[in-house]
């Protein structure tokens, strides 16, 4: 009879105790995008035109987990962990399991900030102001790259300010962790804009790649939505890169809208990429996208890129790159994609 009283006396005391447990645990979420296409490519090369499989042609697919604990006081504990996963063969990203963001922090008054792998300045105001929203072939994801503008950044400090009248300052420092050579070390500074339906963005980094100097990295957009127009978009954007060393800097310029009608989205983006020593590339894009319910919606796109004779300049999807061979100077690649893409 103890013995019962003392299972009931401690069934009641966890009960009574429940919500603060609870209270305390780490809020998490499971989410994804799972996204495949069938593409007809052409590099411009000998090769010719090619019919395959692909994932990732509007956004790239992926799984994550991301939650939040409340400390009390408006600070809060955060954290992102999130893969990219291959639909068409079922495979890893090859760069590594949570190589898409893998990030600890925290959040508050002051603003969040986040030790891990995390996302550079430029590329929260390149990723802003693309009009295809770094998916479509086409989308200002070329401009990011080896050699190019850096996109993600590996054992960062990372930091972003609180909004103040609509401004916020970011803030990256990425460390090279080499024990011998150039450091290896980024730093990365940047400011956004917000009201309403008008964005702003500019942002800048030097990379520690070789011992006689800096790397140089540049990015700088604005988007607009009309609500009177029906919900029309602009969005315009600038990437640079430049490498230490003479004639060899990068740059793109990016210009894009969309239309929004019922379920319907119709996009549109030019593009040119423009390297110092002569070569260049102008692209033009055309999407659709329809929604069949807010999580599920198909899409089909088209994106051609004319090269002069001294580029071999590519097309970017969400997971994808289309570019010539080194050696097929001034070949003109182009792809047309058919999709379905689901949220979760």
């Amino acid at each position: 009879m103890q013995v019962k009283r003392l299972a009931a006396a401690s069934v009641a005391t966890l009960i009574a105790a429940a919500p603060l447990f609870a209270k305390a645990q780490t809020n998490v979420t499971l989410y994804g995008v799972v996204d495949a296409a069938v593409e007809s490519a052409d590099t411009g090369g000998p090769e010719g035109r090619q019919t395959r499989v692909q994932s990732g042609d509007l956004s790239g697919s992926r799984f994550g987990f991301r939650g939040t604990e409340d400390l009390g006081n408006g600070l809060k504990a955060i954290f992102n962990l999130e893969a990219g996963v291959a639909v068409d063969t079922g495979a890893q990203d090859s760069a590594g399991l949570f190589q898409r963001r893998a990030v600890v922090g925290l959040e508050g008054a002051f603003g969040t900030v986040t030790l891990g792998r995390e996302y550079s300045p430029i590329a929260a105001v390149g990723g802003a102001t693309d009009e295809f929203g770094q998916g479509f072939y086409g989308s200002n994801l070329s401009g990011f790259g080896s050699g190019r503008v850096t996109r993600r950044l590996a054992n960062s400090v990372n930091y972003k300010s609180a909004s103040f009248n609509g401004f916020d300052l970011l803030a990256a420092y990425s460390a090279g962790e080499k024990s011998t050579g150039p450091s290896g070390d980024l730093k990365g500074i940047g400011a956004e804009f917000k009201q309403g339906d008008l964005y702003l963005g500019a942002a800048y980094q030097t990379y520690k790649r070789v011992s006689s100097g800096d790397d140089k990295e540049y990015g700088a957009g604005v988007a607009y939505k009309f609500a009177e127009a029906g919900g029309l978009e602009i969005k315009a954007n600038y990437l640079s890169a430049d490498p230490d060393g003479a004639n060899n800097k990068f740059k793109q310029y990016n210009l894009g809208a969309g239309y929004p009608f019922g379920p319907s989205k119709v996009y549109v983006n030019v593009q040119q990429n423009k390297l110092e020593n002569g070569a260049k590339g102008n692209a033009w894009a055309l999407a659709y996208s329809y929604s069949l319910s807010k999580r599920t919606n198909l899409y089909a796109s088209y994106a051609s890129l004319n090269n002069n004779g001294l580029a071999t300049f590519g097309l970017n999807s969400g997971s994808n790159s289309l570019a010539p061979a080194a050696t097929s100077l001034g070949a003109d690649p182009s792809v047309f994609t058919v999709g379905m893409r689901h949220t979760f």
